[in-house]
């Protein structure tokens, strides 16, 4: 999440459900089979047997966005975006697990209410160019409905590495010690509440224990402790350019 206009982010993506389908096809991409390149703007293919989906999801700009899968590695191939950075990022190119406006996958063990999750752990690693504005970040969306098909009340992001001119929506109110490392904690608004961890020291490969975010958001009013986990995303959002952001390696579980 940035800092700007971010209300017609979601606004987009619903009305990126309907054509979903016919995204994924005009690539030549079934939901149920891998692709080998992904270029429609929400266009998606299952891997892993349906465990996680890997999305394109261009949702804020109309330039070009290819993305190359093999299983849950991903690389962004193509990216000519170039959008002002105190405004919407271009995209999202991801891989998640759970639902993700009506989109989900299997064998995850989401949804899972916060106050109930004694296990959710997550390993990702990451390549990032030396070019380019983008962050690299996961996004962990929160509802009082399970499996919520349409927006969700409040946002979790996990920021690891960025790269230009660049900051959380909201301001700064304080840090926090995670997984041995130190986060800047930002909360903020969007018509959904936003709260954001940010790596004082940026890595391009972690392995973290959500339900420790999940307890700092909960303890900080952003997230209510019977509201439930509906999806763990990870992914990038490019401003200016994004070729070569790519994920090597990706895991979630849940418990």
């Amino acid at each position: 999440m940035f800092n700007g206009n971010n209300r017609g982010r979601r606004a987009v993506l619903a009305l990126a459900v309907s054509g979903l389908a016919l995204s994924s096809l005009s690539t030549g991409a079934a939901a149920a089979q891998p692709a080998t390149t992904m270029c429609g703007k929400y266009a998606s293919t299952q891997v892993e047997g349906g465990r996680y989906i890997v999305q394109n999801n261009v949702w804020g700009a109309d330039t070009q966005q290819c993305v190359s899968v093999d299983g849950s590695s991903f690389t962004v191939t193509t990216a000519n975006h170039d959008k002002a950075t105190n405004g919407s990022p271009a995209s999202y190119p991801s891989i998640y697990a759970g639902c993700h406006y009506g989109n989900c996958t299997t064998n995850t063990g989401l949804p899972v209410r916060a106050d109930r999750m004694t296990e959710a752990t997550t390993s990702w690693d990451i390549t990032t160019p030396d070019t380019g504005t983008y962050n690299a970040a996961y996004d962990l969306w929160f509802d009082p409905q399970p499996s919520n098909s349409g927006q969700n009340a409040a946002e979790l992001m996990i920021w690891v590495d960025h790269r230009g001119d660049i900051q959380p929506i909201g301001s700064q109110v304080g840090t926090v010690t995670i997984d041995g490392a130190q986060w800047e904690v930002w909360t903020g608004d969007a018509g959904w509440n936003v709260i954001s961890y940010v790596r004082t020291e940026t890595t391009d490969s972690v392995d973290l224990d959500l339900t420790a975010f999940s307890a700092d958001a909960v303890e900080r009013g952003s997230v209510e402790p019977s509201w439930y986990l509906n999806s763990v995303q990870a992914g990038f959002e490019p401003w200016i350019n994004g070729t070569g952001l790519a994920t090597n390696d990706f895991s979630v579980n849940v418990g």
